[in-house]
C-alpha cells in the first residue's frame, strides 16, 4: 500500500491517538503548529508529527485532512479547509449531528473536496485497542486503509455520509447522558438533604453507584466543556428522528455549568462540583 499524507487538525488528546495509529500504520502524518498551545507543541513533537507549519501549507502537502476538533468548530475548520482551496479527501471525525454532517458534506463536495463521515467510539486508548473508528460515504473505505497497523479500528457501516456520525451521537447518547443524569441526580440530592441517605439506600441495593458515582461526577469536570456541546448535537440528532431531545439539552446544561474546572490542576472536590452543578 503506497504511504499516504495526512494532516490532523488538530493533535489534541484524541486527535493525537488518530494520528499516532495512522503513523504506526505507516503513513506520513503532518500538523500545522502556527498558532497552537506550548501543550499541543510538545504533544505534536513527541509523538513524531512532521510540522507543515500553517495551515494553508498542511492543506497543499497533505492528500488527506483528518479533523478531530471540538463540536462547535467542526463547521468552521471545514470552511478553512475549503477557503485554502484543498482539493483531496477530508474526513470530518467530530462528534456532531447527522444534520451538520450533510452540511458539511455539501459545502466541501461542492467546492471538489472527497468528504467521509466519522465517528469514534472508546477513549484515546493506548494498550487495548478497544476505540473504534466508524466510517461512512463514498471513500469510506480510503479512510480506513489508513488504520491497518494502528491502535484504532476503523470500520466502514455505509457509503452515505451521516451513518458513521449517527451511531456515535446514540452510543454517546448513553454513555455520557448516563454521566449527566448522574450529576444531575446527586446535585438534586445533596440540595434537598438527602443525598447520604441516597447513598445508603444504593448500598443497600448492592449497585456500584454508591462507590462510583462520586469519582464519576468529580473526573468528568475535565471534558465537561467538550461534552457540552455534544450534547446540543445529541439533542438536535434526536429531534430530527422524532425522539424527544429535550433530556439532552438539560444534560449540555449540566456540563456548562462544570465547565469551569477545565483547566483547574487535579480533580476537584465533590462539594465544589456539586455547588456548580446547583447554581
Amino acid at each position: 500500500m503506497q504511504q499516504k499524507k495526512i494532516g490532523i487538525i488538530h493533535p489534541g488528546e484524541m486527535g493525537s491517538f488518530v494520528a499516532a495509529s495512522a503513523l504506526k500504520s505507516g503513513q506520513a502524518v503532518f500538523w500545522a503548529a502556527d498558532g497552537r498551545s506550548a501543550a499541543t507543541r510538545d504533544r505534536a513533537a513527541k509523538l513524531k508529527f512532521a510540522d507543515a507549519g500553517s495551515l494553508t501549507d498542511l492543506c497543499e502537502k497533505c492528500a488527506m485532512i483528518f479533523s478531530v476538533c471540538p463540536p462547535h468548530a467542526a463547521e468552521t475548520v471545514a470552511e478553512q479547509v475549503i477557503k485554502i482551496g484543498f482539493k483531496g479527501l477530508y474526513l470530518d471525525a467530530n462528534a456532531i449531528s447527522p444534520q451538520r454532517v450533510q452540511r458539511i458534506s455539501q459545502k466541501l463536495s461542492a467546492a471538489g473536496i472527497q468528504f467521509v463521515d466519522g465517528g469514534i467510539i472508546g477513549l484515546p486508548d493506548w494498550e487495548t485497542g478497544n476505540t473504534w473508528l466508524y466510517l461512512s460515504g463514498e471513500h469510506a473505505a480510503d479512510v480506513a486503509d489508513c488504520f491497518s497497523g494502528g491502535l484504532l479500528k476503523a470500520r466502514v457501516i455505509g457509503d452515505q455520509p451521516g451513518k458513521a456520525s449517527a451511531l456515535k451521537m446514540c452510543y454517546a447518547a448513553n454513555t455520557k447522558g448516563t454521566t449527566a443524569l448522574i450529576c444531575a441526580v446527586n446535585a438534586a440530592a445533596e440540595a434537598l438533604g438527602v443525598r447520604e441517605e441516597l447513598q445508603r439506600q444504593w448500598s443497600m441495593e448492592g449497585t456500584a453507584l454508591a462507590e462510583s458515582a462520586p469519582n464519576i461526577i468529580r473526573r468528568v469536570t475535565a471534558k465537561a466543556w467538550r461534552f457540552s456541546g455534544e450534547m446540543e448535537e445529541i439533542s438536535s440528532t434526536f429531534a430530527s428522528a422524532g425522539i424527544p431531545g429535550e433530556f439532552h439539552a438539560a444534560a449540555a446544561e449540566i456540563y456548562r455549568r462544570i465547565s469551569g474546572f477545565k483547566d483547574t490542576a487535579g480533580v476537584p472536590a465533590l462539594d465544589d462540583v456539586l455547588a456548580a452543578l446547583k447554581k
